[in-house]
């Protein structure tokens, strides 16, 4: 008779125990986890209206002018060599340089009031205009006047040209345990711009009614950006609810506020699917998944009380990392791919197609 101390049941066991592991290490990253990875470039869904004209002057020293700092914020400019393994680029913000560079980013917040905050002198052929954008469409005002002025198009949009999110994952090289900040408190938000009538706003004064929510924010409980994590991080859950409801637009209320605090994001934004584009199903709970403000706070309620369950929203930590997009970041991608792109074209309508 045999037992399980013959070679061969032992190898046997040793064996499916290894097809286990790569089973469940393969669940996330073929299903659980969006395809799309930190530098992907999606094929964007506004082709170019004309491709006759690839760009004959030489990019070997590839000058980018920045004609604004993006909100006056200024930061390290080059190294995309390190970032994304691409040459690097030369920046500045010198506009005396405008006929030498290849490339012009305007940043829209910096640039919608008029046509004239735009440049005025006349475009050198081989130079390409770059709309980047990482507001909303609900805060990106006077779009009508960027239609057929810019080339290329940089935004947390996936079928921009050159699609730059807030953050992304990455597969981790090898596993590793996450050790979940102790919990406290419940339910969290943290609000800056306080609207009675925005979708979020309301459908926080109905959670409210069942469930116990600590608000921060400029009209709550005072909370400097220093301390959000180390706060946040002691609640179960974060309402992670975007300011206006679009298509990719996940922002750090998603992946700073709550992800990098240690808690479940609780989500109002684009529709679940949207979302799993990005991050795990299991990673987050999007208010669609429950009839009512009731049957939500019900379910969290459960969780609470519930630790193995809870547990499952933290179990794509193990496989996957948060990757942040600084502004650098945000450059170097324009960088990467205008030296991997030489076509020349025009975005006819900004307007519709961002607004969409």
């Amino acid at each position: 008779t045999q037992t399980f101390g013959h070679p061969l049941c032992t190898f046997l066991i040793i064996n499916l125990i290894a097809i286990f592991c790569f089973l469940s290490y393969t669940k996330y990253s073929s299903s659980s986890v969006s395809p799309l990875s930190c530098s992907s470039h999606p094929e964007p869904s506004s082709q170019p209206s004309l491709l006759e004209n690839r760009i004959s002057k030489s990019t070997e020293e590839l000058l980018i002018l920045l004609w604004t700092w993006p909100f006056g914020e200024q930061f390290p400019l080059g190294g995309c060599d390190k970032l994304f393994n691409t040459p690097d680029c030369s920046f500045t913000l010198d506009r005396s340089k405008y006929s030498m560079a290849d490339a012009v980013i305007v940043h829209h917040r910096d640039n919608c009031g008029s046509r004239q905050s735009l440049p005025q002198q006349p475009r050198p052929f081989y130079q390409r205009w770059v709309w980047f954008n990482l507001e909303s469409p609900n805060n990106s005002p006077n779009l009508d006047f960027m239609n057929n002025l810019f080339n290329l198009t940089v935004s947390y949009r996936v079928d921009s040209d050159i699609f730059s999110p807030y953050a992304c994952l990455k597969f981790r090289k090898e596993q590793k345990n996450y050790t979940i900040p102790k919990k406290s408190k419940l339910v969290a938000w943290a609000v800056s711009n306080w609207n009675p009538n925005s979708v979020r706003v309301k459908y926080y004064q109905e959670l409210k009614k069942y469930i116990n929510i600590d608000v921060y924010g400029r009209q709550h409980a005072k909370l400097s950006s220093s301390d959000t994590s180390s706060v946040i991080s002691q609640y179960k859950f974060y309402l992670a609810f975007e300011n206006s409801l679009h298509t990719d637009y996940i922002t750090e209320k998603l992946w700073r506020n709550s992800f990098t605090s240690g808690t479940v994001p609780v989500v109002i934004g684009p529709p679940r699917e949207n979302y799993e584009k990005f991050v795990p199903s299991d990673s987050f709970i999007h208010i669609n998944d429950f009839k009512s403000s009731e049957e939500l706070a019900k379910h969290l309620k459960f969780l609470d009380q519930n630790e193995e369950e809870y547990m499952k929203y933290f179990a794509w930590r193990k496989y996957t990392e948060i990757q942040f997009s600084g502004w650098e970041t945000h450059y170097c991608r324009a960088c990467q791919f205008l030296r991997e792109n030489k076509f020349y074209r025009t975005v006819k309508n900004l307007r519709n197609w961002y607004i969409s």
